[in-house]
This record gives structure tokens, sequence and C-alpha cells, in this order.
């Protein structure tokens, strides 16, 4: 399948980011389009922020979870970069709303990680991020 795991990916991460907004959590997703949009730009942020914010919570994550020794903080810390990013996003979007703001961005991040997760795994569609990046940057 290779290249376009990505197309199928697409409009699954928007029906889930559809089914987040159905949640009492705060999120707002003014229609399907909107969805579709909004799972693109989420995508997108992730590819071209991915590495600065590594860059800039490197340190900090080398620190708490000693080097990756420690799991559960190297979960954290890549869940504060899907809560980043899931923002981002929803300030760029009109249409794509965060009623509580940060609360309604940590909850709803972390609900699209783990619906987007499982429903992938489920369907055989997850890339792993390491064979993402490989083929973004044409290495591996």
């Amino acid at each position: 399948m290779g290249p376009f795991v990505w197309l199928l990916q697409w409009p699954i991460r928007a029906l889930i980011l559809l089914l987040v907004a159905r949640l009492p959590l705060g999120v707002e997703m003014a229609s399907f389009p909107v969805a579709l949009l909004s799972a693109v730009v989420i995508g997108l942020l992730g590819t071209l922020l991915i590495w600065p914010l590594k860059l800039i919570l490197g340190p900090i994550w080398a620190v708490t979870s000693l080097g990756g020794i420690i799991s559960p903080v190297s979960f954290l810390f890549n869940w504060l970069i899907t809560i980043i990013l899931f923002g981002l996003a929803a300030w760029l979007i009109q249409g794509f709303r965060l009623r509580n703001g940060l609360v309604s961005a940590i909850l709803g991040a972390l609900a699209y990680s783990v619906l987007s997760t499982v429903v992938l795994r489920w369907l055989g569609l997850e890339i792993p991020f390491t064979r993402a990046m490989a083929a973004a940057t044409g290495v591996g």
C-alpha cells in the first residue's frame, strides 16, 4: 500500500475527529469538510513541527525520562506534542473550536490519539512514526 495508506487514513481520521466532537470534551467541529481539513492540517503540522518541538522539548524530556528509560514520561511528551498540534489546528481552522481552551485541547488530543491508534491498528492502516518519517524524508 505504501504512500496510499495516508489517503486511506485521511477520511478515517476526519470521522474520528467528528466522533471526538460528539463527546462532552468541549471540541466542536462544524462539518465533515472541516473535519477533513482538520485531519490534513494536524498531519501537516505534525510533519512540519515534530522536529522543532522535539528539539525544544528534548532536553527536558531527556532529564525527566532519564534518556527515554522511563517510558511513561516519553508518552507524556508525545501527548504534549499532540496537544500542541491539536490546539494549533483548532486555532488555524474556522469551524474547529476548543470551547474550554486548554482543557478541551488536552481531552480532545487524548481522545483523538487513542481512537486513531485503536481504529487504524484495527483496520491495519497504522504506520509507525519511524516508517512515516523515512518515507517523508526519502531516507531508508
